[in-house]
């Protein structure tokens, strides 16, 4: 018994002094029109739901619909971080999308990349964080009706 006791403690010891492993999580700021150009995005997201990013003009807004935040992870193993961020943006984009379209809105406004709940607003680019098996981006926007 005390063999064994004194082998859970060793063991004990030994977990405790070995240092937490860090997963990665690099913060790359891409553009939004490379994105927009990859993967086919402009056909994919069609041109039923306009986007505008960060502080970009808009038409004239006749009604605010509400807004929401998404956060899109996609699988980043042997692809470039580039390449994953691209098909991460692309899903966040169909998930505002998505939503617009459920809300009835035709435009999704005021689009700043929002990871871990911290905003950045920019009109062309957005944070994307690229790790060894996941990459994530995360947007917030605004739902509206824009006048025709």
């Amino acid at each position: 018994m005390k063999k064994l006791l004194l082998r859970l403690a060793i063991g004990a010891a030994a977990i405790s002094a070995t240092a937490p492993a860090q997963a990665r999580d690099t913060k790359h700021m891409l553009p939004i029109a490379q994105a927009m150009a990859a993967n086919d995005a402009k056909n994919r997201l069609g041109d039923t739901v306009q986007f505008y990013f960060g502080d970009q003009k808009t038409p004239a807004i006749l009604e605010r619909l509400g807004s929401d935040k998404t956060s899109q992870k996609t699988n980043s193993f042997g692809k470039s971080a580039e390449t994953a961020c691209n098909w991460a943006f692309l899903s966040a984009m169909l998930r505002l999308q998505e939503r617009a379209r459920e809300l009835g809105a035709n435009a999704v406004v005021n689009i700043v990349s929002n990871y871990k709940n911290v905003e950045h607003a920019s009109a062309t680019e957005f944070e994307c964080h690229d790790g060894a098996l996941m990459t994530g981006v995360a947007l917030k926007g605004e739902f509206v009706k824009l006048k025709p």
